[in-house]
């Protein structure tokens, strides 16, 4: 069991009850980021480069698909409660291939472009947390955290995979491309279709007196703003990590920095997901947001190891901070799996999107001062600054006791409330 064997014992214990479907559904959280991976992240190029957009409106296109991805979440959440699991990952899944086949036509017609990408973005919001919630449906609480993490790692598989495989074709071949990545979606939308409806195993139609709740009622309200918080940090990196490593080192040097990141989050956090599932809360949080300091200003320093070290301590750190916070918030808030990644996906969609605003006016300063290494040291200040603001959230958080001794332990009270495997 995971609960004694948090390394690679434990985890293959945990996965090797796995059912087809589930297994299914793991190949899936590799080939769907593979084939947006293919596509999104030269969206950039090809707007500008292809399609003549402006930089300044490639960067509006892109930082309101961003929010639409991430925010999105919360009504991909509530939709699923509405219309069950499976039928809105296929609704997802049609949306997004709809979107691909938008971006094939955009290469005689331009301006369907940005419809297309913003649906592809949709697409994506409405599926993550069915997705999620379909993983770990019925899944006791030991074992959640090795199924999570096993998504995560097969997500930043394809994520990294897919970059690597299309970028020699984005430019000089794009509407191949998008034929290829059209037929991927379909191929696994069809296979989505054969997934058993977990309505028979439920009631159909949303949980309890859902009908007078609005999308937030509920929130686990620590968990939501620690991932608020750690995205935005971690953003930093995301965002800005690129112009000032292209600038030291390569373009090249910079994908092996990403290549690196990937590779520890497929390989670390599902070994160490037992761990993190034991680990009190309050440790976990400090934990993280130590790592992602430590990682951010070692950046500071410009050189190539320093990319390499810094990269890695901030993965080591998001690692524990993405798991865990999914874990409290499903612990705490007596919402369906669903709503609660949902809302957990809108933190995140929030955390990013001040991360862009805020961030981006202080790399422009610090760039301006004529020394941007002091970016990196003000954001690892922030790190150690900002989570001390987050015991005020505790009190108002569901399912919170204060007197536990383990924040992190699972206690009876956990499921109190909760709707079993939802």
């Amino acid at each position: 069991m995971a609960d004694h064997a948090p390394g690679g014992k434990g985890l293959r214990s945990a996965l090797s009850t796995l059912d087809r479907s589930l297994r299914f559904l793991l190949l899936s959280s590799f080939l769907i980021p593979l084939g947006s991976f293919m596509v999104l992240p030269f969206m950039s190029v090809f707007l500008h480069e292809r399609l003549d957009m402006g930089l300044g409106t490639v960067g509006v296109v892109l930082a309101v698909a961003s929010l639409v991805q991430f925010s999105g979440g919360i009504f991909g959440g509530a939709l699923a409660d509405r219309i069950g699991l499976r039928r809105t990952m296929l609704w997802a899944l049609i949306i997004r291939t709809a979107g691909f086949v938008g971006l094939l036509l955009a290469l005689r017609w331009p301006p369907l472009a940005v419809g297309a990408l913003i649906l592809t973005c949709c697409g994506a919001a409405l599926y993550l947390p069915a997705n999620k919630a379909y993983l770990v449906h019925g899944v006791d609480d030991e074992r959640r955290p090795a199924f999570l993490s096993a998504g995560n790692a097969a997500l930043n598989a394809g994520m990294a995979v897919g970059p690597l495989v299309a970028g020699p074709f984005v430019l000089s071949s794009p509407g191949q491309l998008f034929v290829a990545v059209t037929a991927l979606f379909v191929l696994v939308t069809v296979g989505h279709a054969r997934l058993p409806d977990l309505k028979a195993d439920q009631e159909p139609g949303p949980e309890p007196g859902a009908g007078a709740r609005g999308l937030l009622a509920g929130v686990a309200v620590l968990p939501f703003a620690a991932n608020a918080l750690a995205f935005y940090l971690y953003f930093h990196f995301q965002h800005f990590l690129a112009v000032y490593a292209v600038e030291r080192a390569s373009s090249a040097f910079y994908s092996l920095v990403l290549l690196l990141c990937f590779t520890l989050v497929i390989v670390v956090q599902p070994l160490a997901s037992g761990l993190i599932r034991r680990m009190p809360y309050a440790t976990a949080l400090t934990v993280g947001f130590t790592g992602l300091a430590a990682g951010l200003a070692v950046l500071a320093v410009g050189t190539r190891p320093a990319l390499l070290a810094g990269g890695a301590l901030i993965t080591l750190g998001d690692i524990v901070l993405f798991l865990k916070n999914d874990l409290e918030a499903l612990r705490r808030s007596p919402r369906s799996d669903a709503v609660v990644f949902g809302q957990q996906r809108l933190a995140a969609g929030l955390g990013a999107c001040a991360s862009g605003a805020l961030g981006g006016q202080l790399y422009k300063l610090t760039d301006q001062a004529g020394n941007d290494g002091w970016f990196w040291l003000l954001a690892a200040v922030q790190c150690l600054l900002l989570p001390a603001l987050l015991p005020a959230f505790r009190d108002r958080t569901p399912h919170w006791h204060p007197h536990d001794d383990d924040e992190g332990a699972l206690k009876p009270h956990d499921t109190d409330g909760r709707v079993p495997g939802r």
